[in-house]
């Protein structure tokens, strides 16, 4: 049960631990002791934290907690993959999904409860916005399924290598809950992965993406999907207000400032007859030309209702041997999980309040085209 008194110490990074522990009349060295046992033990329950005396504990319990959102379910894939449900503050329900793969194990985290942006591929666009995500529910996903595998306390050959926010949400939205738990993911006293194992997929919010970068070197993913404005305002209506002219540079800068050869990861979902003809693929070719960037092609995955429908392999090897002979680096996503509803864009949840417009809903979605009425505004 959730004490509205009481601080959650899970989604604290390191100097706000140690602000906290200021605040309580105590040292700031305990912050690294507490953040050890939660992150790297999975511990919840202070008096479990046996290098602390008892007087602290008691305090700690007195005004203080260690809680992660409520697990709903639990579902494995015949592929290994693993998709949990858990419920945040708000009531929502959002997903998170491990995909393994030989000696890598790649944790999808969501950031918010639904999202605003409503591409027309994607399956939580179709639910609207409830709500963002604490820092807490964000690194409690990592928390969670952590824990599952019994990798705490954390070893060398961990279950969860790799992390991206690439679920439920547009991150850039929950800019700061996102940063605090993408520094945990990378704080040795956290979860110690690596900065260029931590990636960022952004549909595009420009203007973050520059502030992105003024706090962060992690890895940026592009969900790019179409070569060309007016395909691209169809299917991420973001577009409409921060378009390719715009967008593209800003990743350009974000690159550039990390020095050390990083490079762009562009997403693009292929969708039968829409984008995935040998023109987008020349398209792309010359809008991607001399970025620092690795391409990955994504197979849409079906879901009830979507009006889409997944190309054959032969069109997706078409447009994947037309980037290579360009010159670019380019995979197919191997579909996982679709079994389980964890496929890329599969993610639902379920969200609360579907009806409901609140301000933030509204103010984001006037990020799109105003000559355009938003299709989610005549959802049931």
């Amino acid at each position: 049960m959730t004490d509205a008194t009481k601080t959650n110490l899970l989604g604290l990074t390191q100097p706000e631990l140690e602000s906290f522990f200021e605040s309580i009349g105590e040292k700031r060295f305990r912050a690294g002791q507490v953040m050890k046992w939660i992150h790297h033990f999975g511990v919840d329950d202070f008096d479990a934290m046996s290098n602390i005396g008892k007087a602290l504990r008691d305090k700690l319990k007195a005004c203080a907690e260690i809680r992660g959102p409520e697990v709903v379910s639990q579902d494995i894939s015949s592929d290994g993959t693993r998709k949990w449900v858990v419920r945040v503050a708000s009531g929502s329900c959002v997903e998170t999904v491990y995909i393994p793969q030989g000696g890598r194990g790649t944790l999808c985290v969501s950031s918010q409860a639904g999202c605003a942006l409503d591409c027309s591929f994607c399956s939580t666009g179709k639910q609207g916005f409830n709500s963002d995500l604490t820092a807490a529910e964000i690194i409690g996903q990592v928390w969670i399924a952590n824990k599952s595998f019994g990798t705490v306390p954390a070893k060398i050959d961990r279950a969860i290598t790799n992390v991206v926010m690439m679920g439920m949400g547009e991150p850039l939205l929950n800019f700061d809950n996102v940063v605090a738990a993408m520094n945990l993911m990378m704080d040795d006293l956290g979860y110690g992965i690596s900065k260029r194992k931590v990636t960022l997929s952004t549909s595009g919010v420009v203007p973050m993406i520059d502030k992105l970068a003024q706090v962060t070197d992690v890895a940026l993913a592009l969900s790019l999907h179409a070569p060309n404005d007016e395909l691209r305002n169809q299917l991420v209506p973001i577009n409409k207000k921060y378009p390719l002219d715009v967008l593209l540079p800003a990743c350009r800068r974000y690159i550039d400032g990390l020095g050390d050869k990083r490079y762009l990861t562009v997403e693009y979902t292929l969708l039968k007859g829409v984008n995935d003809q040998p023109e987008h693929a020349a398209q792309m070719i010359a809008l991607l030309k001399d970025f620092p960037c690795k391409i990955n092609l994504i197979p849409f995955n079906p879901f009830p209702f979507s009006g889409y429908e997944r190309p054959s392999n032969n069109a997706i090897r078409r447009f994947q041997d037309l980037l290579h002979k360009a010159g670019f680096n380019v995979t197919v996503r191997t579909t996982r999980g679709d079994d389980i509803d964890a496929a890329c864009g599969q993610l639902v949840g379920q969200v609360q309040d579907r009806t409901r417009r609140s301000e933030r809903y509204i103010a984001v979605r006037q990020l799109s085209s105003e000559a355009e009425e938003p299709r989610a505004n005549n959802r049931n």
